[in-house]
């Protein structure tokens, strides 16, 4: 089964960041960043994949074009989460590269903001099968992110879960489990995290049949399937996204009611959208 991004990290910028990078070069602004995002967000929440990614193209060229390289690596840092969904591995990759460079040619490596777009480019990474590659960014963004945010912070659970997949990717399980866990424990602490944490708990029983740990299953799809049928939890696109990702897991260990009540869901929401 294809492994599952916790989520897609955003690129939220901190624009406070940019005045700690040692690039302090005027940068023009050619895209009303916010604005941008909300169309994006909403072809997005509406499934029109090829439209966001024409969208974001578009924006990629104009900013690039005009030197408005803070504006760039917000949309570079969209179109690798947009290309993972798409499966654009080639696209992908190009989005990784591009980002990457701007975080280091502009000192942004040691900023949240810089860690965040690096957290999504290891992600990407892991996507295309360079997991190996990508751990020793995860440790980078671990250490930036323990550095500037608290604990509880619900970046970290992003970091912890999308790591875990590449030490998953490479064999080492036992660090698995240990970043699971410790995803879970973060996003616990999360407003509306219980689709990240219905995940969670799909990565989660997948581990531990690979381990052998049998007795676990069941607990970890129980724990699942509370967090996706929770009362308060927003019947939106990004609910049935999360339901998409866990429904794989459900019918793989014969789950079949769960998977049934689920696909009902995803159905019901579909057809609103």
């Amino acid at each position: 089964m294809d492994k599952r991004d916790y989520s897609d990290p955003s690129c939220c910028f901190d624009h406070s960041d940019y005045s700690a990078s040692p690039d302090l070069s005027p940068c023009p602004s050619a895209a009303d960043i916010k604005k941008v995002m909300a169309e994006l967000d909403e072809l997005i929440s509406s499934a029109q994949y090829d439209a966001a990614t024409e969208h974001l193209n578009y924006w990629r060229n104009r900013t690039f074009s005009a030197g408005d390289w803070r504006s760039e690596l917000s949309i570079q840092s969209e179109l690798m989460g947009l290309h993972r969904r798409t499966g654009d591995r080639a696209a992908a990759a190009a989005a990784v590269k591009r980002g990457l460079e701007l975080v280091h040619q502009h000192g942004m490596g040691g900023t949240v903001s810089g860690a965040t777009v690096m957290l999504n480019a290891a992600t990407t990474m892991k996507f295309l099968g360079r997991s190996n590659e990508a751990i020793p960014i995860f440790v980078q963004v671990s250490r930036v992110y323990s550095e500037h945010l608290d604990p509880a912070d619900y970046r970290f659970a992003g970091l912890f879960n999308n790591m875990a997949l590449a030490y998953q990717d490479i064999g080492e399980l036992s660090t698995v489990e240990q970043y699971f866990l410790k995803a879970a424990a973060t996003v616990r602490h999360c407003p509306n995290g219980e689709n990240e944490l219905a995940v969670t708990y799909c990565n989660l029983a997948e581990l531990y049949e690979l381990m052998g740990r049998d007795d676990m299953i069941e607990k970890m799809l129980d724990e699942a399937w509370g967090s996706l049928t929770k009362s308060s939890l927003p019947q939106d696109g990004y609910h049935a996204f999360t339901i998409s990702k866990c429904l794989p897991t459900f019918e793989h260990f014969g789950f079949f009611i769960y998977e049934k009540a689920l696909k009902k869901r995803l159905d019901e929401i579909n057809e609103r959208t």
